[in-house]
C-alpha cells in the first residue's frame, strides 16, 4: 500500500481506539512468565564500554527545554564524552528503584508501562574517542556495540532524501522500536506507543543537546527499508522511527555512497514466545517511504497553520520572572524525574503552569514542522486546581500565549473517566490533551502524517514533563477513551483526534507498605 492511500491510517486509528465497551470486553491479560526483556542483547558483539564520568552542562533545565538558539552553520562536533551523556540522559538507566522482587531500572525518559521498547543507534564519522561506524547503545551495560566499521553517513543522508542536517552531521542518532516489548501489554495499540515513547526520549535528547550547544533536528522522513538494512533490523519486529542529526561540520561532510548488505547478526530472544499483531506491521508498511525522491517530495509538504479563532474569555499566561526560575541543570532534573503515581489535590500556581506551557511550546525543529517549528496538535486543558485561574476547560493559544476558557467548572470525575477511569487524572491539578485535525495532516503527509502527529504531541508532552519536574512538580502520561475526549471538548474540538494526554500536579508521597 502506498503512503498516499490514507484509508490505512484511518483504519488503524479507528481499530485501536479505546472505548468503555472495548475495554470491558477485552480478554487480554499479562502473562508475567513471558514478559519480554526490556533491552536488545546481541550474542557475539564485543562491548565498547563508555565512561561513567558523565558531563553536566550546568545549563538550567528550563533554558535547555526551550532550546538555545544555536547556529547551524558553525563547526560543532561532539566528542565521545558528550555523546555518551546525550545517550544516557535520553534513554539510559538513571536510577534503580526497589521492588518486592529486587530492583527495577528507571530510565531517563517516561515509557508506557515501563516496558522500554525504544533502542538507540548511532551512525557517525570519526569522532574524538570513537572510530567511524554504526553502533548500538546497550542500555543494560552502558556500552556501544559496533555493527559496521566505516563511514556510512552518506548512505544515511541518501536514505533521508538528501536532508542537509543529516548530510552535514558528524553523528546521527537513530531511534527504533521493538514491537513485542510493548505489545506484550498494549497489543495493537503499540504503534501509537512507538511514537509516544520515542517522543519523550526525543524531548530529553533535544534538551541535553541544546545544553551542550549542539544543533539537533528531528527527521521523520527517510526510506524505511534502507535505514532498517543499515542497522541490520528484522523489520518484521523492529523498525526505525526517527533520526536525530547532532552537530554540524562541512569539513567532514559525508558525500560518498556505499552499498550496504544485511549482516544477520544474532540476538537473544526477548521471551519464550512472541504474539504477532498484524495491524502494527500493516500500519508501518502503509506509512513507509520507498525511495529518496519520495522522501524529498514528502518533506516539501510542510503543513501551514494559521491562527485559531477566539470566541471565549482569554487569560494571558503569566510565566515566572527570570530571576525566580530554578537553575538546576537539565541533567539533574532528568535524574530526579519520575512518573507521578499519586497527586495531592493541591493547586498549582498560575505562574508555574504558565511557565510550563511557555517553555514546552516554543516549537520543534523537525522536517515535518516547517522552518518555523509549526505544531500539528492543538492543546486542550482540564483545569481543576490552579490558583489565579478559574476552574474549567481551556484551549491554549500558543501565539499569543493565552488560555481561552471554553466552559467553567471543576471536572475531576470527567477527567478520571476520560483517562480510562484512573483516579490519577481526577486528582491532577491540570490535564493536558493533544488533539490533531488528522484530515489535513493525512492529506498533506499521507499515512506517515499519523506518525508525525503522534510524535509532535509526545515531544511537546515530554517537554511538559521536564518543565514540571524542573519546577518541583509532578507529571505522568495516561491513556484515554478516544472519542469521549473529543466529545468532551466539543464543539470546539469537533472532528479532531486525541494523540496524547499528560497530567500535571503536586506529587503525593507514596503510601508506606
Amino acid at each position: 500500500m502506498e503512503n498516499g492511500e490514507i484509508a490505512a491510517a484511518w483504519k488503524y486509528h479507528n481499530f485501536t481506539k479505546h472505548s468503555v465497551a472495548s475495554v470491558r470486553s477485552s480478554r487480554h491479560y499479562l502473562d508475567w512468565s513471558n514478559q519480554p526483556r526490556s533491552y536488545k542483547l546481541y550474542r557475539d558483539l564485543e562491548a565498547l564500554p563508555l565512561s561513567q564520568d558523565l558531563p553536566v552542562s550546568n545549563c538550567p533545565a528550563l533554558s535547555a527545554i526551550c532550546g538555545i538558539d544555536i547556529p547551524h552553520d558553525e563547526e560543532r562536533i561532539p566528542d565521545l564524552k558528550t555523546l555518551t551523556g546525550i545517550l544516557h540522559y535520553s534513554a539510559g538507566i538513571t536510577k534503580w528503584l526497589p521492588t518486592l522482587g529486587g530492583r527495577m531500572a528507571f530510565r531517563g525518559a517516561a515509557c508506557t508501562g515501563a516496558l522500554y521498547h525504544i533502542e538507540l543507534y548511532i551512525v557517525c564519522g570519526e569522532l574524538s574517542g570513537l572510530e567511524s561506524g554504526v553502533y548500538q547503545f546497550g542500555v543494560h551495560d552502558g556500552a556501544l556495540r559496533c555493527l559496521r566499521r566505516g563511514d556510512f553517513r552518506g548512505f544515511l543522508a541518501e536514505a533521508a532524501g538528501g536532508e542537509p542536517f543529516v548530510a552535514e552531521a558528524p553523528v546521527t542518532i537513530v531511534c527504533t522500536s521493538t514491537y513485542w516489548r510493548n505489545a506484550w501489554k498494549y497489543e495493537s495499540r503499540t504503534y501509537r506507543h512507538c511514537f509516544w515513547d520515542n517522543g519523550t526520549i526525543l524531548a530529553n535528547m533535544l534538551a541535553v543537546a541544546s545544553a551542550h550547544h549542539l544543533p539537533a533536528r528531528v527527521v521523520a522522513g527517510f526510506v524505511d527499508e534502507q535505514v532498517g538494512r543499515l542497522l541490520d533490523l528484522d523489520t518484521e519486529k523492529e523498525v526505525a522511527l526517527s533520526l536525530v542529526p547532532l552537530g554540524h561540520s562541512t569539513s567532514i561532510r559525508a558525500q560518498s555512497f556505499v552499498e550496504v548488505d544485511r549482516l544477520n547478526l544474532e540476538t537473544v530472544p526477548l521471551s519464550k514466545w512472541e504474539v504477532d499483531y498484524p495491524a502494527i506491521r500493516e500500519m508501518h508498511h502503509a506509512s513507509s517511504l520507498t525511495n529518496p525522491k519520495a522522501v524529498a517530495q514528502w518533506r516539501a509538504s510542510a503543513l501551514p497553520r494559521g491562527p485559531v479563532a477566539v470566541s471565549g474569555k482569554l487569560a494571558p499566561v503569566q510565566p515566572l520572572p527570570s530571576e525566580r526560575l530554578p537553575q538546576d541543570a537539565i541533567e539533574r532534573v532528568i535524574k530526579r524525574r519520575g512518573s507521578s503515581r499519586r497527586f495531592q489535590r493541591t493547586p498549582l500556581g498560575l505562574q508555574a503552569l504558565s511557565t510550563i506551557l511557555s517553555v514546552a511550546t516554543r516549537g520543534i525543529l523537525a522536517d515535518a514542522s516547517g522552518p518555523n517549528g509549526n505544531n500539528l496538535n492543538d492543546m486542550y486543558l482540564i483545569v481543576n486546581a490552579v490558583d489565579g485561574l478559574e476552574s474549567g476547560t481551556y484551549f491554549y493559544h500558543r501565539e499569543p500565549k493565552e488560555l481561552e476558557l471554553l466552559r467553567t467548572g471543576t471536572s475531576r470525575e470527567e477527567a478520571a473517566h476520560l483517562a480510562l477511569g484512573q483516579e490519577l487524572a481526577g486528582d491532577a491539578s491540570v490535564n493536558v490533551y493533544f488533539l490533531a485535525n488528522l484530515g489535513p495532516v493525512l492529506e498533506r503527509f499521507g499515512n506517515r502524517g499519523y506518525r508525525v502527529a503522534q510524535l509532535d504531541a509526545s515531544i511537546t508532552a515530554g517537554k511538559l514533563y521536564l518543565a514540571a519536574y524542573a519546577l518541583g512538580l509532578g507529571a505522568t502520561g495516561l491513556t484515554f477513551f478516544d472519542d469521549d475526549v473529543t466529545t468532551f471538548f466539543s464543539p470546539h474540538a469537533q472532528g479532531k483526534s486525541v494523540m496524547f494526554l499528560i497530567a500535571l500536579g503536586v506529587p503525593a508521597r507514596r503510601r508506606s507498605s
